[in-house]
């Protein structure tokens, strides 16, 4: 089993990578697998609705979106990071699943359903709890069972060496990489046990207004 921890910082190695780093650590620990995957620094645009991943199950922009879609089959469950920026997650971690979740559910939505998925925030500060809020609605409507820890999924620095002085932040990190292993290892579980998967309902589209 593997699950592949998604770096949204404009920053490869720094406060959002040290705690995806403690999380993945842990799921090493207790027998998963892990994969970073940092989506970049350049610029993400954001979905224009132009559908055409109806037609390629990818997104029609050539990035790292496309990128993580390739891969993202291969793996039993995800962490993404994101740090704060101006009282949110980052535009680019929004943008890049706007677009990576959109293109998968126009092509039949097999890459995500029933996977586990977290989410890590760093700040300095505040705004943590409002990206927590803001990144879960992606997995729930993905039908992603979400995996928390002891306390929201947050830690805080400016730094790489500050966010590692952040025990509480640091804990957290690792109750959250042994509940991930702990879902990993029961669904594995379940399928040994024959335990079938819930069946798919064609989606019902119901708009609000009415002629």
């Amino acid at each position: 089993m593997k699950v592949l921890l998604v770096n949204g910082s404009p920053h490869q190695e720094g406060c959002t990578f040290t705690a995806l780093c403690e999380v993945s650590g842990t799921l090493n620990q207790n027998g998963i697998g892990t994969d970073l995957f940092w989506i970049g620094n350049k610029p993400l645009a954001g979905c224009i609705a132009c559908r055409r991943c109806t037609e390629q199950n990818r997104c029609v922009f050539q990035d790292s979106v496309n990128e993580f879609l390739e891969i993202a089959a291969d793996y039993d469950g995800f962490v993404f990071g994101t740090p704060v920026h101006w009282g949110g997650a980052s535009g680019a971690i929004t943008s890049f699943l706007d677009r990576a979740f959109y293109a998968d559910l126009n092509g039949g939505g097999k890459r995500f359903l029933l996977k586990p998925a977290s989410v890590v925030i760093s700040a300095r500060r505040a705004g943590t709890t409002a990206a927590w809020d803001q990144l879960n609605k992606y997995f729930g409507l993905m039908q992603m069972p979400i995996v928390t820890s002891r306390y929201w999924n947050m830690v805080h620095g400016t730094t790489p060496d500050e966010v590692r002085q952040d025990l509480e932040g640091m804990q957290v990190m690792r109750v959250l990489g042994r509940n991930m292993a702990y879902f990993l290892q029961c669904r594995e579980a379940g399928e040994k046990l024959g335990i079938p998967r819930p069946p798919q309902e064609p989606f019902v589209y119901t708009n609000f207004i009415r002629n």
